[in-house]
């Protein structure tokens, strides 16, 4: 057993303590998306709270990001940013001291997740090393970032974390599998294994299932395969954040924090806190697409914004004479030589033409920032191409009135092309995280679900042990 852990632990993991909710007939109302989707849309997160109702649900263990702008109302009234933590962590309390959680289990979870856009995509439900990760440019370690970190969006999640008594992950890790050995034959699983848990997800977001890997022959299977992999790796460069970056961020500053003030004090090496839960995932799943964040600008015009993107290597803008229809198609065009982007607010709507090759945040994120910047605006980041046309007012292709202008004037979108997720791990491996927000994976009501908990409130001993 010892020699099971010792190899997870080199490989940055660890076998965490699962929890899970003990009525799973509910877990269409337990489960709740990630907290920072739908970020400009207060009825999705409305709608989240009339499913839940009064069932116990992951929605009182979250802050969803829509509520944690400035002066943004919660479904529950107008309350800080203290009082909504301080609500988070009494409700986890309530939880684990409670009837919600059947009794843990050392394990991992292999799970099948069905959305509205594609079927069977498969992860793997384990605990993450934060010593073997660094979000930092000059990352060499294990676990690296693929998007650039914002230190200023993390205080919020370290106060949620640092008094939090358990965890459930939104975070998504990546393997470059090609061969699909990790989860291609679900480690030591039997063909008739029943699920610890199946249901359908609220809202319309498809269906999951769940089964423990509770059994040391499973973990010895997964640290193999993984070992192949990393023997393989790009310097040692095994798993990639592709979700969830912020909050695994939040969880390393925690834990620092935590190391600095309990130096020396035994047990240390294996606190709760060392490690988070994540779901590793393999790039190569054909059920995981590559989809780009749009951007949009608030307080501003479409002229001012051109102004600002000239300097776009290749820049022209034009009018697309059938309107949004042909602006996406081509934006959205695999076999366009260079990076186009969309312009859309109100019934305008431009096609920016560039010599951009590769990843357009690249050039595009540092003219929006200096643009923001100089002139005291605001950008939000958008998933879905539908969601940015009703934010600016346009009318979406395929739609016979316009757009719901919820912002009003002074919203421009921009639509940007796709993104090809093959180049990931080269790319992060060559020249570090990429611009904030560059990608995601899937659409909005893919993302991952709030849904296993882990304690995080008990110190182990010094040998690292199931968590």
């Amino acid at each position: 057993m010892d020699d099971i852990h010792a190899r997870l632990l080199e490989l940055g993991l660890a076998i965490p303590g699962v929890l899970l909710p003990r009525d799973l007939a509910a877990l269409s109302s337990w489960a709740v998306i990630a907290c920072d989707q739908f970020t400009q849309d207060r009825r999705y997160w409305e709608r989240v709270q009339g499913a839940v109702g009064d069932h116990a649900s992951t929605l009182h263990l979250i802050y969803p990001e829509v509520f944690l702008r400035a002066g943004a109302a919660d479904t529950a009234g107008v309350i800080g940013a203290e009082e909504r933590i301080a609500a988070i962590h009494r409700a986890m309390t309530l939880y684990l001291e409670g009837d919600v959680f059947a009794p843990p289990f050392s394990g991992c979870v292999y799970l099948e997740r069905d959305t509205p856009h594609h079927r069977r995509r498969r992860g793997l439900v384990i605990a993450v090393d934060l010593d073997r990760y660094d979000w930092g440019d000059r990352a060499r370690t294990l676990i690296r970032a693929t998007e650039g970190t914002l230190p200023e969006r993390l205080p919020a999640r370290m106060d949620i974390r640092r008094n939090a008594p358990l965890e459930s992950p939104h975070i998504l890790l990546l393997v470059d599998d090609e061969q699909d050995i990790l989860l291609g034959d679900p480690p030591g699983l039997p063909a008739a294994a029943e699920p610890a848990y199946r249901g359908n997800l609220m809202l319309g977001s498809g269906s999951v299932a769940g089964w423990r890997l509770d059994r040391e022959h499973q973990w010895a299977l997964i640290a193999g395969r993984l070992e192949t992999l990393r023997r393989r790796s790009r310097g040692d460069f095994l798993y990639a954040v592709g979700d969830g970056n912020h909050s695994l961020a939040a969880a390393k500053g925690v834990w620092e924090e935590y190391k600095a003030a309990h130096a020396g004090e035994r047990g240390l090496a294996g606190n709760p806190r060392r490690f988070a839960l994540v779901e590793i995932e393999n790039l190569h799943d054909p059920a995981i697409s590559f989809e780009p964040i749009h951007r949009i600008v608030f307080n501003t015009n479409m002229d001012a914004l051109l102004g600002a993107l000239a300097p776009l290597p290749g820049f022209r803008a034009f009018s697309p004479e059938q309107g949004p229809e042909q602006l996406r198609r081509l934006v959205e065009d695999p076999n366009a030589p260079h990076a186009r982007l969309g312009l859309v607010s109100g019934s305008r709507c431009l096609v920016l033409e560039t010599g951009v090759s590769g990843l357009v945040t690249v050039a595009l994120q540092p003219l929006l920032d200096r643009f923001a910047a100089g002139e005291g605006l605001s950008i939000d980041y958008i998933h879905g191409g539908e969601e940015l046309f009703r934010l600016a007012g346009t009318r979406a292709p395929g739609e016979n009135a316009p757009g719901n202008d919820a912002i009003g004037n002074g919203a421009v979108g921009i639509l940007l092309p796709p993104v090809r997720k093959e180049d990931l791990f080269e790319t992060v491996a060559r020249s570090g995280p990429l611009p904030r927000k560059s990608f995601s994976m899937g659409e909005s009501v893919e993302k991952r679900f709030y849904l296993e908990c882990r304690a995080l409130g008990v110190c182990r001993a010094s040998r690292v042990e199931p968590l």
